[in-house]
């Protein structure tokens, strides 16, 4: 299952749902702009007491890497899709066994999609606004009846773990490291509450698709956007990376563990070995950076500087998407 911040709350099977064959495809060159990060060290993590998986702070150093500009889009993924005829997670059929008393008639493949409920609504229960709709999927972000014609600069969404390291293999690339997605993410800054500086809107300016207006039932898109922007809509960080910072929530290769920063390693730390989240024993989870077009200073909060993110593998929803990284 995905967080309150990124998901539906849908059961899905545990484990991770493999991508056979896609490894034997040759990877056809990606035309996303790369930028490449030198190596440096930086603080990692954050001191808001409202992250407590994201304490200690502590000293991290990265080797140079290169990192997509922007989030996978449409048009991208589209590509793959085309070349290797994959089916992600959403589009596949239910396995009865994975869901024991589920009506079979009710096992129809789909995936978590925002929708605003049509009057103000308490807090304390997602339901109210995360739905399992039938037939949703990177195709059909709001379900069946939608296509993504007209937004294929906008990111792929429904996209679940195994979905998004296919694409990475496919690519040539991988899926970057929490600690690689957080340098990225701060450009050089430290300390600060947002990634881009300590004022959510410097100079009067929305620096990255948030919510603005009353969660969950009065989106004002006073940025310019209500729901999903197309990627490149904001300006870059200091890195010339886009979007590090709302729009939607982006994959990371590390097993979440909320323990582990008071043991990551300094060099390089790829995550801990198996994931574990007290809250969802059973769940394999991955982590997931970056907050989404539903984040703000009311709810879910984890769009700022050094919060972290999680998500069970093979979930999905209408915010969650990716973007690659490679040596």
């Amino acid at each position: 299952m995905l967080s309150a911040c990124s998901g539906s709350g849908e059961k899905e099977p545990a484990g991770e749902v493999a991508a056979p064959g896609i490894a034997s495809v040759p990877a056809e060159p990606s035309p996303v702009k790369m930028v490449y990060l030198k190596g440096g060290t930086f603080s990692m993590g954050a001191v808001d007491a409202a992250f407590p998986d994201a304490q200690p702070v502590h000293q991290v150093s990265i080797q140079g890497f290169w990192m997509d500009e922007h989030e996978v889009t449409n048009q991208e993924y589209g590509r793959f899709v085309a070349a290797t005829g994959y089916q992600t997670v959403a589009e596949r059929p239910l396995n009865p066994d994975d869901f024991p008393g589920v009506p079979v008639e009710k096992l129809v493949a789909g995936s978590g999609v925002f929708l605003a409920p049509d009057k103000p609504v308490g807090l304390d229960d997602p339901g109210q606004w995360w739905h399992y709709v039938p037939g949703a999927s990177w195709r059909h972000p709001l379900g069946s009846a939608s296509n993504i014609a007209g937004q294929e600069k906008y990111p792929a969404v429904h996209i679940s773990y195994p979905d998004a390291a296919a694409y990475a293999t496919w690519a040539g690339k991988r899926l970057p490291t929490e600690a690689e997605w957080e340098y990225a993410a701060r450009a050089g800054q430290a300390g600060t509450v947002y990634y881009w500086g300590n004022e959510l809107r410097p100079d009067n300016k929305w620096r990255a698709n948030n919510y603005q207006g009353h969660f969950p039932d009065a989106d004002s898109g006073a940025d310019g956007f209500a729901g999903l922007a197309p990627v490149k809509s904001f300006p870059p960080n200091a890195f010339g990376l886009y979007d590090m910072e709302g729009n939607v929530w982006e994959w990371c290769n590390d097993f979440y563990r909320s323990d582990y920063y008071a043991n990551s390693p300094k060099s390089n730390p790829r995550g801990p070995a198996a994931s574990f989240d007290a809250e969802e024993p059973g769940a394999v989870k991955r982590v997931q950076r970056g907050g989404s077009f539903m984040c703000s200073n009311d709810y879910c909060i984890r769009f700022k500087a050094g919060s972290r993110g999680k998500g069970e593998v093979n979930s999905a929803s209408n915010n969650l998407g990716f973007r690659c990284v490679k040596d």
